[in-house]
């Protein structure tokens, strides 16, 4: 008896452990950016900010180039996602219902490619954009952010492409459609919790993306807002409560993306992952 309770309570303990370690750093972050300045650097913490205050969000609007570099980060990410996605879609189907020489090793390839880490690419990627006289701009991020989320975005839907029966295809072609119909007519339909989740990992990854961004673009104009959190250093020291209040700005969009896809992200995720 005393093992089954243990059994059932110890799993429940690691989880809600778990759970409050991942938490607590962002609810201390947006804490932090409604605290005063006196309650941040005060000796003993101050875990509620009973008497909060907007200042450090305004603080952190108005700083220099705040909504130029909030839209270079939408446009950069929002492209690489429908590329890859375009992209993805098409190869996809190939790998999964089409038998050609090579397939295996192009699938090989890119399991290879998901696995390598891009920070061995930097230098090489740097002496490319600038011999195509491309620095200092947003087709280069947006290139790179496609390529680098592709892989995952490929294989995933290239699961759930296999997982869709071929009698529902071949029986829109025999009602009259193309090969191309069937596929927008009764395949993409059914790919919506894989092109959820695709589509929310490809965000995350590009929104966060920080080195090549730093790499390739030094003028201000073409940055994007994991950069801009670093502007708010001083001679005095680190303003927290206006990074605070930046940090929480950036992570909203993921936030909402989240909240609104959540239930289709996992289920994609988990399919894709074991089928085809």
């Amino acid at each position: 008896m005393k093992r089954s309770l243990l059994g059932r309570v110890w799993p429940n303990v690691t989880a809600v452990l778990l759970c409050v370690g991942f938490v607590f750093p962002v609810y201390w972050m947006f804490a932090t950016a409604f605290k005063k300045t006196t309650d941040i650097v005060a000796d003993t913490p101050v875990w509620i900010p009973l008497d909060p205050t907007i200042q450090h969000f305004k603080a952190a609007i108005e700083a220099d180039h705040f909504w130029t570099l909030v839209r270079n980060s939408f446009t950069v990410t929002i492209l690489a996602v429908l590329f890859s996605l375009a992209i993805a879609l098409a190869a996809s189907f190939a790998l999964a219902r089409m038998k050609f020489k090579g397939r295996r090793g192009f699938i090989i390839g890119f399991m290879i490619a998901q696995m390598a880490p891009w920070e061995v690419m930097v230098i090489s990627l740097y002496f490319i954009t600038r011999d195509a006289d491309m620095l200092n701009s947003l087709v280069p991020l947006t290139i790179f952010y496609t390529v680098s989320i592709l892989p995952f975005t490929l294989l995933t839907l290239r699961g759930f492409v296999a997982a869709v029966p071929k009698e529902l295809e071949e029986s829109a072609m025999v009602d009259g459609c193309t090969r191309g119909q069937a596929f927008f007519k009764v395949i993409l339909p059914l790919l919506a919790p894989g092109l959820m989740s695709t589509s929310m990992f490809g965000f995350i990854t590009a929104w966060n993306e920080y080195a090549i961004v730093l790499v390739l673009n030094k003028d201000v104009e073409f940055q994007t807002l994991p950069l801009w959190l670093s502007s708010f250093q001083s001679v005095f020291g680190s303003n927290w409560g206006a990074t605070m209040a930046a940090s929480s700005l950036f992570a909203i969009p993921i936030l909402i993306l989240f909240v609104f896809l959540q239930r289709k992200a996992v289920s994609g995720l988990t399919d894709g992952a074991v089928k085809g």
